[in-house]
């Protein structure tokens, strides 16, 4: 934490707090909630009671000057409430992007959560939604916007897309987020999409459907060259306790598709894809198709990673997220204390998936770096 980029990167982060009240700089009340998080805090007593108890570890191994000591519960609290969520969550952001390795081939997949208990039923504040944006294969957080209490994730995205460095990443997104604008606003970026398809897009998502139901009944019309439909197929099958599943994915690009692009205004729209999913429990069979639009070309094992990949932020994240750090029953709720609250555990979410000389899962991680100094600070700089 003592790493000169990170200073740099909170350099212009706007203190809230009027100057009688700045007993104690932003930058120290912020690298002691961050900490805490990692080590599982849940709240401004937890933090509070970090610093009390690794005082000397964030004097001599941090670097903190601490002239006034450890701030009390109340100084988190009010810090965090006011604290501008938007340009927190962009501090953090670019901290994190340091982390982050060549970013050419990534796939981003935006998704959104709700934090459960952020409601007040009092004063009939709902419970607040953002979308995230998760480095599948990097495991790192890059950014999260709150959805507007009168609106969806739809209006979201677009901003959410601006704070990103999105050029040649993949980007993936479920049907809500399958929009022209959010398709236009990934390849003015340099990036490729793979967006999942439904009712949303009317007659779009019945005529992809259309079209590869009736290729696959009739095979493709392999013996018919007239009508001969050129694609690509790729199979997966995967047993795990007692299930398999299979997964056949079927796709279609260029002259195939053209008569789709004539009668959808699609920016960068290169091909289709099917994917059809079977999975067997002892007798039990169950199977449901999926289809979805991409910029990315190439073949239908091209799109196989990008699609499975998707799902990741739901398993690395969201999942981490309720069952490590306890999100769904954080009771904090107040002005903009819930997302900052947020933003903080999905920075520490990232950083514990980056530390990879512990084997064991986030939450082993995180004990770990409540109970040895030495591994808290392999996880806070790498």
């Amino acid at each position: 934490m003592s790493q000169p980029v990170f200073g740099d990167c909170f350099a212009e982060l706007d203190d809230p707090r009027v100057d009688r009240t700045k007993r104690y700089p932003l930058i120290e009340v912020v690298t002691i909630a961050l900490c805490s998080v990692i080590c599982g805090g849940e709240g401004w007593e937890d933090m509070e009671e970090f610093g009390r108890s690794k005082e000397t570890w964030l004097r001599e191994r941090l670097g903190l000057e601490l002239a006034n000591g450890i701030p009390g519960d109340d100084t988190y609290r009010r810090v965090f409430r006011r604290l501008d969520p938007e340009q927190f969550a962009q501090c953090l952001a670019r901290w994190i992007r340091t982390f982050q390795g060549e970013a050419a081939g990534e796939i981003i997949a935006l998704d959104g959560k709700t934090l459960r208990h952020s409601f007040d039923t009092a004063t009939g504040q709902a419970a607040i939604h953002l979308v995230n944006a998760w480095a599948t294969q990097s495991g790192l957080a890059l950014g999260q916007v709150k959805v507007d209490g009168k609106s969806n994730e739809i209006t979201a995205l677009p901003g959410l897309l601006r704070l990103l460095a999105l050029a040649g990443c993949v980007v993936t997104a479920d049907a809500m987020g399958c929009q022209k604008k959010i398709a236009q606003q990934i390849i003015e970026a340099k990036a490729d999409y793979v967006l999942a398809l439904k009712g949303n897009q009317g007659s779009l998502h019945e005529d992809v459907r259309e079209c590869f139901e009736d290729a696959i009944a009739n095979d493709f019309y392999q013996k018919d060259p007239d009508r001969l439909i050129v694609h690509s197929y790729h199979r997966t099958v995967e047993k795990d306790h007692g299930r398999i599943e299979e997964r056949q994915y079927w796709a279609m690009e260029g002259k195939a598709i053209a008569w789709l692009l004539e009668r959808h205004d699609w920016v960068g729209l290169r091909s289709i894809c099917a994917v059809k999913r079977t999975r067997t429990v002892g007798e039990q069979v169950t199977s449901e198709t999926r289809y979805f639009i991409s910029s990315l070309e190439g073949g239908a094992a091209k799109l196989v990673q990008p699609i499975r990949s998707h799902w990741r932020i739901e398993n690395s994240l969201h999942w981490v997220l309720d069952v490590s750090m306890g999100e769904d029953a954080c009771r904090i709720w107040q002005d903009h204390a819930p997302e900052n609250m947020a933003t903080l555990r999905r920075t520490a979410v990232s950083l514990l998936k980056q530390e990879r000389s512990n084997p064991r899962g986030i939450k082993a991680r995180s004990k770990k770096a409540c109970l040895d100094d030495d591994y808290r600070l392999k996880v806070l700089v790498g």
